[in-house]
C-alpha cells in the first residue's frame, strides 16, 4: 500500500460573483495559498467540488479543510461537509469586518483599493487557521482533529491543486489490466478501524465498495470486476494488519 503524502490543509472559496465578499473570499484565498502559507496549503475548486470532482472531494474527505464563506449561506462549508466532510475551520466575512472594525467592501469583480484591508486581514485569518491545523494531530479515519501535537513541517516550494495530487492512489488488477483506484488505502484503513473484517465467504463489505465509488468512477457492467479486485486488496489489508497486530 502507498503511504500517504504530506498534510496539507485544502482551502474552499466562495464562489459567488453577485457580492463583493465573494471576490474577497477568492482574493484572500489567493493570498493564504500563493504568499502567506504555500507550503502548507491546496485549493479546491468549490465550482468542480460541487459537480463531482473526486480528487477535491477525497482530499476534503480524508484532510482538514478552511471553509471561506462570503456570507451567512456558508454555500462552500455546506457544500464541503454534504459531499465530504465537516470543515475543520469555517470563516465569514462578515465576522472578520467585526473584529478588525472594518468597513465592507465595495465593488464586484474589482474591488475598490480601500477593500484590500479586508482582503488581508481575511488572508491572515486564514493563514491563522492553517498554522492551527498544521500544529495538530488528524485523525484520516474520522477526518477530526486528535489532540494538539507539534507537526514537522517539510518546506514545499509551491502550491498544488487537489486535484487528486493530495491523495494516494492505488494499482490494481481489473480483467487483465491495470487501474489505479484513489483514495484506496485510507478507506481500507476506515473500514479496518470501524471493526469491518475480510471473512471466508468472499464477499466484500457493501461499505467499502460504497466509499470507493464515490471517490472513483466505476465504468457500467464492471461493478463485479471492481469488487473482486477490490475484495484481493481489502483481503491483503486485513492480513497486514492482522500480522502487524500479532507480530
Amino acid at each position: 500500500m502507498p503511504s500517504l503524502p504530506k498534510r496539507k490543509v485544502g482551502i474552499v472559496a466562495c464562489s459567488g460573483e453577485e457580492l463583493p465578499a465573494g471576490t474577497v473570499t477568492r482574493l484572500a484565498a489567493l493570498k493564504a495559498l500563493e504568499d502567506l502559507r504555500p507550503s502548507e496549503t491546496v485549493t479546491i475548486c468549490l465550482p468542480l467540488f460541487l459537480a463531482g470532482g473526486e480528487g477535491d472531494r477525497a482530499f476534503a474527505r480524508f484532510y482538514p479543510t478552511i471553509a471561506v464563506d462570503g456570507c451567512e449561506k456558508r454555500c462552500a462549508a455546506r457544500a464541503t461537509e454534504l459531499y465530504s466532510n465537516k470543515p475543520a475551520a469555517s470563516i465569514v466575512v462578515d465576522d472578520i469586518l467585526a473584529q478588525h472594525n472594518l468597513p465592507a467592501p465595495q465593488g464586484l469583480r474589482r474591488l475598490t483599493p480601500e477593500s484590500g484591508a479586508v482582503v488581508d486581514a481575511l488572508a491572515g485569518a486564514i493563514a491563522a487557521e492553517v498554522d492551527h491545523l498544521m500544529a495538530v494531530r488528524w485523525s484520516r479515519t474520522d477526518g477530526a482533529i486528535l489532540e494538539a501535537a507539534p507537526a514537522a513541517q517539510e518546506a514545499v516550494s509551491t502550491s498544488a491543486c487537489a486535484c487528486g495530487s493530495g491523495i494516494p492512489v492505488t494499482t490494481v488488477q481489473i480483467a487483465g489490466r491495470a487501474v489505479q483506484i484513489m483514495a484506496l488505502e485510507p478507506i481500507l484503513e476506515l473500514a479496518y478501524n470501524q471493526g469491518l473484517r475480510a471473512n471466508g465467504t468472499g464477499a466484500l463489505p457493501d461499505e467499502i465498495l460504497q466509499t470507493v465509488q464515490v471517490y472513483n468512477t466505476v465504468p457500467s457492467g464492471e461493478e463485479e470486476q471492481y469488487a473482486q479486485a477490490l475484495d484481493l486488496a481489502w483481503r491483503a489489508y486485513c492480513e497486514q494488519r492482522e500480522g502487524q497486530s500479532n507480530g
